[in-house]
C-alpha cells in the first residue's frame, strides 16, 4: 500500500532570495550608514496563536508552514524578538521582491512640493504618445496602480509582459524603460485597480526626473539617514536603471527601518518624510482599493494605498508585500513593526495565495503578542 511522504511541506528555496547579486549580472551596493544605529535590544520569547487555513496553530508551526527565513519584531523602537531559519543569518541581504515598491513610495514622499495630480508625462515626455497607455496617467494613478494600462502581472509565464519586463535585470540584456512606452492603454485611468510592476517603473522614472537622482543614489541618502547597519543591494539593467519594483535586498533588521519610517515619516526625532505622506500613502484612496475589495487572487485581507497594503480602511495597519512571502508590517497606532521574510515556492498559484492570506492574518497576531509578551 502506498504511503504519503513523511514531510509533504514545500522546501524553501532560500538561495534565490539571499544575496541576490550572486545571481544577476548588474547590481549596486547601497552603503551602510556612516554612523550606523543598531536597534536597542530587549529580547524576549514570543508566543502567538495564528488562526487561519482552517485551523489554529502556534507561532512555530506558522513560521515552518510558510517557509520563514527571518522574523524580526520591533516594539516602540526596541528589537524584542529576532529569529533566523534555513541557514539565513542577521548579515544576509534578503531580496524583498515587491516590498521594494514600498521603499520607492518613501522616496517619492521625499520629493518637495510634488503634485501627485500632475501627469507623469510632464516629467517624462517620452510617455507623450497617443499609443502609450501612460499618456494621460497622473502620479496618483501610478502610486495607486489605477493607471488602467493593458497589463497582466504573471511572473509564472516566462513569455508574459511581466516576465519580459524584468528580463533586462535577470539576464543583463536590454533596458527596462524602453518597454514602458509600448504598453497600450486599457481602461480609463482612476476607475479600476490592476497590480502592475510597470506602474512602479514609470513612477521611478518620474521620481528620477523630479530629483535628478537615480534610485540607488536616492535610496543611499535615506539609508544613511536611517542609520542602516548593513549595506543593501539593488539590481538594475545594463544601463543602470534600477528594477525599482522588486530588486532591493537588505538585512531583516534594516528592512524594519522602512516599516518604522512609515509610522510617521520620522527617525530619531528627525522628519525624513512628511507625516502627511505616510498617512496618505497608507490609506486606500478609492472604495475599490479598500481591504477585501481587491481581486481575490491577490488577497482578501488587504487593500492598496500608495504602494503600501493597508489592512484597515484608515491605513493604521499597513505592510510592504513581496512575492514569496516578504513582509514589512507596521502597526502605526501601537508602534510595532514585524518583518517576516520567506522562501515559499511560487509555482502553485493556489498555495501561494493561501500562504499570503495566512500571513495577513498572522502579522497582526504576532504584533499583538509582542505587545503583551
Amino acid at each position: 500500500m502506498a504511503t504519503a511522504p513523511a514531510d509533504s511541506r514545500p522546501r524553501p528555496d532560500v538561495e534565490s532570495l539571499r544575496e541576490p547579486q550572486r545571481l544577476i549580472p548588474c547590481s549596486t551596493e547601497i552603503p551602510r550608514a556612516v554612523a550606523p544605529q543598531p536597534w536597542p535590544r530587549a529580547e524576549r520569547p514570543l508566543t502567538a496563536r495564528i488562526t487561519g487555513a482552517g485551523r489554529t496553530m502556534d507561532l512555530d508551526e506558522f513560521l515552518d508552514l510558510t517557509c520563514t527565513t527571518s522574523l524580526v519584531v520591533i516594539v516602540d523602537g526596541t528589537l524584542v524578538h529576532e529569529r533566523y531559519f534555513h541557514g539565513v543569518t542577521p548579515e544576509d541581504r534578503l531580496l524583498g521582491n515587491s516590498a521594494t515598491k514600498s521603499a520607492l513610495a518613501l522616496l517619492v514622499g521625499d520629493i518637495p512640493d510634488l503634485d501627485i495630480d500632475t501627469t507623469a508625462r510632464s516629467y517624462v515626455p517620452e510617455l507623450d504618445d497617443p499609443a502609450c497607455g501612460y499618456r494621460e496617467v497622473t502620479i496618483r494613478h501610478l502610486l495607486a496602480m489605477t493607471t488602467g494600462v493593458d497589463w497582466a502581472e504573471d511572473h509564472r509565464d516566462p513569455d508574459s509582459p511581466a516576465a519580459r519586463l524584468v528580463a533586462p535585470v535577470r539576464e543583463g540584456k536590454g533596458g527596462l524603460r524602453e518597454q514602458l512606452t509600448s504598453i497600450p492603454p486599457g481602461r480609463t485611468p482612476g476607475t479600476s485597480f490592476t497590480y502592475c510592476t510597470a506602474d512602479s517603473l514609470v513612477l521611478d522614472w518620474v521620481r528620477e526626473r523630479a530629483t535628478g537622482l537615480d534610485f540607488a543614489t536616492h535610496l543611499s541618502r535615506l539609508w544613511d539617514a536611517l542609520g542602516a547597519e548593513h549595506p543593501a543591494i539593488v539590481g538594475h539593467d545594463p544601463h543602470g536603471v534600477a528594477m525599482a519594483g522588486g530588486s532591493l535586498a537588505a538585512t531583516a533588521r534594516d528592512w524594519a527601518r522602512l516599516g518604522w519610517l512609515q509610522m510617521d515619516g520620522s527617525w530619531g526625532g528627525r522628519a525624513l518624510v512628511p507625516q502627511e505622506w505616510t498617512d496618505t500613502s497608507s490609506r486606500p484612496g478609492e472604495p475599490f482599493l479598500h481591504p477585501g475589495r481587491l481581486p481575490v487572487s491577490l488577497t482578501a485581507h488587504a487593500g492598496f494605498g500608495h504602494h503600501w497594503w493597508p489592512l484597515d480602511p484608515a491605513g493604521r495597519r499597513v505592510t510592504a508585500d513581496g512575492m514569496r512571502g516578504q513582509f514589512v508590517y507596521a502597526d502605526r497606532d501601537r508602534g510595532v513593526v514585524v518583518v517576516k521574510t520567506s522562501a515559499w515556492p511560487h509555482g502553485d498559484a493556489w498555495a501561494d495565495m493561501q500562504y499570503r492570506d495566512l500571513c495577513y492574518l498572522a502579522l497582526p497576531a504576532i504584533a499583538e503578542a509582542a505587545l503583551h509578551g
